[in-house]
């Protein structure tokens, strides 16, 4: 694994051992930023499920103002932090252990609104419209906020949560990844 591109191009970043984190995949990281494209430069960025941190990690390579981890992973705490640090992203980002699956109130104390969110759940687990709708519910969104949702096409985006417009959709092999825009 792998930054893609920006200042830290090439560098490898740290991955966590075993089966309970599924990070993206370098080209499938590549392609998603590919149609981001001129969205990442100054973005404050949200990464929720965080696992290695690679998609926020990504953004801020690529020019992201800031960006917020979350997951409840130990193990995955414990690799972002280790790849923020050896990226020396420090002061760029923050990170928070929190159980997204219950909510995520951990958000209400912001002090800046996201424009750009990462939501990578654990697939089949009927999360994502949960995650979207506690998103919405912390108002911690700006209006136009790009969120790219990575899911299983056994787990589609609800059609039900009119807060967010799906402005594009790709499939990469078992993985959809759609890009929403908060449009409340």
């Amino acid at each position: 694994m792998r930054i893609i591109s920006g200042r830290l191009k090439g560098k490898k970043l740290y991955s966590v051992q075993g089966v309970t984190i599924r990070p993206t995949a370098d080209r499938l990281r590549e392609s998603i930023f590919n149609i981001l494209s001129f969205r990442v430069h100054k973005a404050i960025v949200l990464d929720l499920f965080a696992g290695t941190g690679a998609l926020g990690i990504e953004a801020l390579s690529r020019g992201a103002e800031s960006a917020v981890f979350v997951d409840n992973d130990p193990g995955a705490l414990s690799v972002i932090k280790h790849n923020i640090t050896s990226c020396s992203f420090d002061k760029q980002a923050h990170i928070i252990r929190w159980d997204i699956k219950k909510n995520l109130n951990c958000l209400k104390s912001a002090r800046r609104a996201f424009d750009l969110v990462f939501l990578d759940p654990p697939y089949n687990q009927n999360i994502v419209k949960r995650a979207l709708f506690d998103l919405e519910h912390t108002r911690s969104l700006e209006k136009g906020a790009r969120i790219v949702v990575e899911h299983s096409f056994l787990e589609p985006i609800p059609d039900d949560l009119f807060m967010f417009e799906i402005a594009d959709r790709r499939r990469y092999g078992k993985t959809l990844v759609s890009f929403l825009t908060y449009v409340v």
